[in-house]
């Protein structure tokens, strides 16, 4: 069907099969991840873009620890940049000798390819600088009530996820406070959460 119906333009049969594998093991493990991306198909492409970033993050533990903690920590440096080079290395100290020298740097590109297409570096060639992408209170929503309903490393504050979006401390807070679909509250160190919509599915027919 998604070959015949050209889903994905003239690729060929294999790279269409290629592509719904891809797609499967990015959204269907998460519950109700499909049918409320459905109910947001009117959303803008940077919105778009943040979700196809967070669901790759969400089924690939390398490209999470590579945008939500090594980019991280190197948007706070001075010259907040990388390249291939740097990335490379990340890789070998994060993974050592597990992959050969030429293994780790066609990953090391692959990751930068990704961030890219994510907002996460820049496109033009090596060194990249780091940015923090646009993050809309649509996107945002979808990615909290998604992690709500998932273990995970980390809490609802403090996560690769939101970390690799420059979602932090007092600037995620901030958002917090006037996303509409949840209320958040902070008294010292007691965070409450109060969840308008009992799932993800549901957050979505409200948002749509």
């Amino acid at each position: 069907m998604a070959f015949q119906e050209r889903w994905f333009g003239g690729k060929s049969l294999d790279r269409v099969r290629f592509l719904l594998a891809a797609f499967a093991e990015r959204f269907d493990q998460f519950p109700g991840a499909l049918e409320a991306l459905h109910r947001l198909v009117s959303a803008d492409p940077i919105t778009r873009q943040v979700l196809c970033h967070f669901h790759v993050q969400l089924s690939d533990p390398l490209y999470r620890s590579f945008t939500g903690r090594f980019l991280v920590r190197r948007r706070g440096l001075r010259d907040a940049s990388v390249d291939r080079d740097v990335a490379a290395r990340w890789i070998r100290d994060e993974y050592p000798e597990r992959w050969s020298a030429a293994t780790e740097v066609q990953f090391a590109s692959k990751l930068l390819s990704a961030a890219s297409e994510a907002g996460i570096v820049t496109s033009k060639k090596d060194p990249r600088t780091i940015l923090i992408p646009k993050v809309s209170d649509l996107a945002l929503g979808y990615i909290l009530y998604t992690l709500r309903g998932l273990r995970f490393e980390g809490s609802l504050l403090e996560n690769p996820y939101l970390a690799s979006l420059g979602l932090t401390d007092r600037f995620l807070e901030q958002r917090l406070r006037v996303l509409s679909g949840l209320s958040y509250r902070r008294l010292g160190d007691v965070v409450d959460f109060e969840w308008a919509y009992p799932n993800l599915i549901a957050w979505a027919e409200g948002a749509a």
